[in-house]
């Protein structure tokens, strides 16, 4: 279950690509974070880590890239749904087999 979003998309790319273009001045650069948030209404550290996980996205930066995670996620999920199929299977044997066993003793 995925928690609502706070903010709409499309404030949050634009947040991100003013950020970004007013990270590029080097004068306004250890500022621009703050800057940019503070006008858009938009916490400097939530939009702080929205232009970091952009970068990793595009490969300026180094982490674990949106695509990655959400892959991960879709193989935990697809894992614990395997794992409960054969805990059912394994159950439904044993099940049989117990069945078939009392069977042949009669």
């Amino acid at each position: 279950m995925v928690a609502p979003r706070k903010y709409p998309e499309e404030l949050r790319e634009r947040a991100i690509r003013m950020a970004v273009d007013a990270r590029r001045d080097p004068v306004s650069r250890p500022s621009a974070v703050r800057r940019v948030g503070e006008q858009l209404g938009i916490n400097p550290e939530t939009l702080r880590g929205w232009v970091n996980q952009a970068e990793v996205d595009a490969g300026e930066r180094a982490g674990t890239t949106t695509a990655e995670v959400q892959r991960v996620a879709e193989l935990e999920r697809e894992n614990r749904e395997l794992r409960r199929a054969n805990e059912i299977l394994r159950t439904a044997s044993a099940f049989f087999a117990a069945a078939e066993l009392d069977r042949q003793l009669k």
